[in-house]
């Protein structure tokens, strides 16, 4: 695929960023994958101004450059689900069903939860996201506040959603808005903001119901798991006689644009109203708690994106997942998509990197800003290193950065044409000063003796 370049009659202005010699993942008119050669990105302003040719750009003035050949330039991978704080959770609650995970491990230990594990535990997951190329995530947690302080200072971009469950009143409704409106477009644009109602099993139909209005009223987007399990579709049409899935059609929450953590309990009942609801729905798959938890379903990838529904790749919180490696995510999907249609054609190594770049772009509701390395777009870049063993030779590049690369091949991240890795130096988080703290807090933050909840787990 041949580069793209502006025409220019006279001499450029210095670049803010300029980064050559390096291979870019680009998409074609059609959404199309494919690479550009010998490549350079000229960053201003925060936005992509050209990719063209390196050879274009030979002499061109810049603030800062990065010689980049060798490696891959790809869109900022996006973390379309995760509670970031948990990574304090990271190994806790090992090898147990759902529910004793949550009654008698997690929801114990997070009504210990202060501000300020809150906080150290969002420093730790976005150093390490931004380590493994993620410049973007979608957080679904409590005190997030605290959240939204550490993304405004490390310069990742984040779409936040305040938790609430119907067990804590119309106060955790109120407080779920309030955030919503408070961070809207913080941090020079990099927080976008969501409701966040926990599922339609911990939240009653009235709560979700006025959830949606709220949505509608204010221009808000709704995050919700739904449909995480199929246990949880079961239980729902025993109690209730309807799926989650229609729980969220009748509330009105698939009127708003709404993000749907996980479903891999979406029945086939269920498509004709996530169709219906096409355009303004997404769905976030996290393949490898899915696998810990032994559930026997996955997301029905195929079945969503032949309705049209984008799906974005995610990796929940490093309590169930133990990592936030979208690079892994991205591989698992396709993998587990193989097996489960049967079929080694589908979720090819292009079809792997389009749910990465631009239908997580979608999910999060950023299709139109990032996803894509192109004029206009904003500069959140991933440069990959190939030159290890492990990712040579290259006959497919696609393969070869789905199934070959890992996240620790990530050399540099940059969001908003600012640098946050350099070299696989993190330039905006001290990660030993927050281990440290951290460490210090632990005792009292696992400790369980008090028998306290925030809530039960019972679908």
């Amino acid at each position: 695929m041949t580069p793209t370049a502006t025409t220019s009659t006279g001499p450029q202005p210095p670049a803010d960023l300029l980064i050559t010699g390096c291979t870019v993942l680009t998409h074609d008119d059609q959404e199309r994958i494919g690479f550009a050669q010998d490549a350079a990105i000229v960053v201003r302003g925060g936005i992509v101004e050209e990719v063209t040719s390196a050879e274009a750009v030979a002499g061109r003035a810049a603030a800062e450059r990065i010689d980049a050949r060798g490696q891959v330039a790809l869109p900022g991978l996006i973390n379309c689900h995760t509670h970031a704080p948990m990574v304090a959770l990271r190994g806790l609650a090992e090898d147990l069903p759902t529910e004793e995970w949550f009654n008698d491990v997690v929801w114990p230990v997070e009504s210990n939860l202060t501000d300020r594990d809150v906080e150290l535990g969002a420093r730790l997951a976005c150093a390490e996201m931004i380590m493994g190329g993620v410049t973007c995530f979608a957080d679904h947690y409590f005190a997030m506040d605290a959240v939204a302080a550490v993304v405004a200072e490390c310069g990742m971009r984040a779409l936040l959603g305040e938790a609430f469950f119907s067990s804590q009143g119309p106060e955790g409704r109120q407080r779920s808005l309030e955030f919503a409106l408070r961070y809207a477009g913080a941090a020079d644009g990099r927080i976008t903001t969501a409701l966040a109602p926990h599922a339609p099993y911990t939240v009653a139909d009235a709560d979700l119901t006025a959830t949606a209005e709220l949505a509608r009223t204010h221009g808000l987007p709704v995050h919700v798991h739904a449909a995480e399990n199929r246990d949880q579709t079961d239980a729902s049409l025993a109690r209730h006689g309807v799926t989650p899935i229609e729980v969220l059609s009748r509330t009105g929450i698939l009127d708003t644009d709404v993000l749907l953590a996980h479903g891999t309990g979406i029945a086939e009942s269920d498509l004709p109203l996530l169709e219906r609801a096409s355009g303004r729905t997404a769905v976030a798959t996290a393949p490898r708690g899915y696998l810990k938890f032994a559930w026997p379903t996955t997301t029905p990838v195929r079945a969503l994106r032949a309705i049209g529904i984008p799906v974005g790749l995610a990796t929940d919180g490093a309590a169930s997942n133990n990592s936030l490696d979208v690079w892994e995510s991205m591989a698992l999907t396709s993998l587990i998509q193989k097996s489960t249609e049967g079929d080694p054609r589908w979720m090819t190594s292009r079809q792997a990197l389009h749910h990465a770049t631009l239908q997580s772009a979608r999910a999060v509701g950023l299709g139109d800003s990032v996803g894509g390395i192109a004029p206009g777009r904003r500069a959140d870049i991933a440069l990959v290193d190939l030159t290890g063993p492990h990712t040579q030779p290259v006959h497919d590049l696609a393969a070869t950065l789905v199934h070959s690369a890992r996240s620790a091949d990530v050399r540099t991240t940059v969001v908003d044409g600012r640098i946050l890795m350099r070299d696989r130096q993190l330039l905006t988080l001290d990660v030993a000063k927050t281990v440290r703290e951290l460490g210090e807090r632990l005792p009292a933050l696992v400790d369980r003796s008090h028998g306290r909840r925030i809530q039960d787990y019972d679908t």
